[in-house]
């Protein structure tokens, strides 16, 4: 006789997911869905996500290709909170990041980690559209779906809610797959953890859209987003990835853009940062769609004022990548006269500055930009890598040890130390700095071994021993913690 076993929610999801099918559940009404995020208590406290939720961002940090560009991700965690300050039941501190990744995609886990697919400001026409993504995976963490789910696992199934994420990190950390395909392994699992039921994306879209409407943006952003989607996948042979993981039954569009109605008609204006960031992802690194480029940089230059700006803004970018800087100059110098104050023009400038030498210009500039906008991280780390290239490494490091302690999980910054470090032949600092790198990236073993080595050549019983030493032990609380996620 063959044996038959009940299929825990998280087995079936990953049978179907190899089988490139989603469950599609009927959407229940608004007014019948659950507004339950905040239980889950009893198998997973706040404090338990957040530590979760940082084990498996160091994870994503090691294995996957995200954007570690300070203008971008400044932008997209801008954006970020500003919508998390006007949803409800936020019980985390938000972190947004951008994956390198032609497909569009969004995932969301424990601990207010919310991770973006670069595709998404490549699809997305306006700032409300891009947000109402935002938003919808904020709702997912702020209802605690992943939560609910593993408390539904705890209840039907025998495993242990630690071992059963540790088995299911163990599959997405297959050491065969390459990072895009890593990246989609991670949204995949993660994000069909907490989207496995019809009835939590309907959840998400409707609070998500609250939100959306709260922070000042067109709620119709979102049901126009999803007819992005649709459209994907209506004219191609192959479904979109964010379908997999966000199921989109026509019944949940309707139900978008019948609930979108119900909302004040709101004209946004168009923003001047998501045009800049757009173009700034594209150019940057989307190099192999160039023609893509050109035609919507023509389309840009023939737009609105704010649009105009933007085309110029892509084509100095290109120039300068392309090592024509007096060129770019001549493009980029009279729209920074214009707006002495961008951050995008000023770091563009920056580069074309270093790529030409003039490193006095350079510094002067951000040293100035600094004055208006005091601490500014993207300004900071610009200044510190303008006195790296100038081979003023005394000054990039005095900064860059403010920057690190003010932005931690910054790797740019520690690694820019441990350069600036490095040059002057201080061993031991850039030991420390390296091993802060391996450690936001979870690899504790080798940060231990490479503090121990900096503890070993710093002056016995100096404040930088006790420092390092004082680090390690930190380091291997932090892993003893961890190890149950590694099940």
């Amino acid at each position: 006789m063959k044996k038959t076993s009940k299929k825990s929610p998280i087995t079936l999801f990953i049978s179907l997911l190899l089988l490139g099918n989603t469950p599609v559940l009927s959407a229940p009404a608004e007014d019948s869905l659950p507004d339950i995020g905040t239980t889950a208590g009893a198998t997973l406290s706040i404090n338990q996500e957040m530590a979760m939720g940082d084990f498996y961002i160091r994870s994503i940090r090691a294995q996957a290709p995200l954007i570690y560009d300070p203008l971008l991700t400044q932008y997209i965690n801008d954006l970020g909170h500003k919508l998390v300050s006007h949803a409800d039941s936020v019980k985390t501190p938000f972190h947004f990041y951008l994956i390198n990744n032609p497909n569009i995609n969004a995932y969301a886990f424990f601990g207010g980690n919310v991770v973006l697919h670069s595709a998404l400001l490549h699809y997305s026409r306006n700032e409300s559209e891009l947000a109402s993504v935002m938003a919808h995976e904020i709702s997912h963490v702020t209802q605690r779906h992943l939560a609910r789910l593993i408390e539904e696992q705890k209840r039907t199934s025998p495993l242990a809610w630690a071992g059963t994420l540790g088995s299911i990190l163990l599959i997405m950390a297959n050491p065969q797959a390459g990072m895009a395909a890593l990246s989609s392994t991670l949204a995949g699992f993660q994000q069909g953890m907490i989207s496995f039921t019809q009835s939590n994306e309907q959840e998400a879209d409707r609070i998500g859209m609250r939100t959306l409407s709260r922070a000042g943006f067109d709620p119709r952003g979102m049901p126009n987003f999803m007819q992005i989607l649709a459209d994907q996948s209506r004219y191609s042979s192959r479904l979109p990835e964010m379908l997999y993981t966000h199921p989109l039954p026509d019944s949940r569009l309707a139900d978008a853009r019948n609930r979108a109605t119900q909302y004040s008609a709101k004209t946004v204006p168009e923003s001047q940062d998501f045009l800049f960031a757009r173009v700034h992802i594209l150019t940057m690194y989307s190099t192999d769609q160039r023609p893509y480029i050109d035609e919507l940089l023509k389309k840009y230059s023939q737009g609105t004022a704010k649009e105009q700006f933007a085309a110029a803004y892509g084509h100095a970018i290109l120039l300068s990548q392309d090592k024509k800087y007096t060129e770019a100059r001549t493009i980029l110098s009279p729209l920074l006269d214009k707006q002495p104050d961008n951050i995008w023009f000023i770091d563009t400038m920056t580069n074309i500055d270093i790529g030409q030498k003039q490193y006095t210009s350079a510094i002067n500039r951000l040293q100035d930009a600094l004055k208006k906008h005091k601490n500014n991280p993207v300004l900071q780390f610009s200044l510190s890598n303008a006195y790296f290239q100038d081979n003023k490494y005394s000054q990039a490091s005095q900064l860059l040890f403010r920057y690190t302690f003010n932005h931690p999980d910054d790797l740019n910054g520690w690694e820019l130390l441990r350069n600036a470090a490095g040059k002057q032949g201080k061993r031991d600092e850039a030991l420390a700095a390296q091993a802060e790198v391996m450690a936001l990236k979870g690899q504790f073993d080798l940060a231990i071994m490479q503090l121990s080595e900096a503890s070993a050549l710093a002056k016995l019983g100096s404040y930088a021993q006790k420092r390092y030493d004082a680090r390690i032990d930190q380091l291997r609380q932090l892993q003893q913690s961890y190890s149950q996620y590694k099940k």
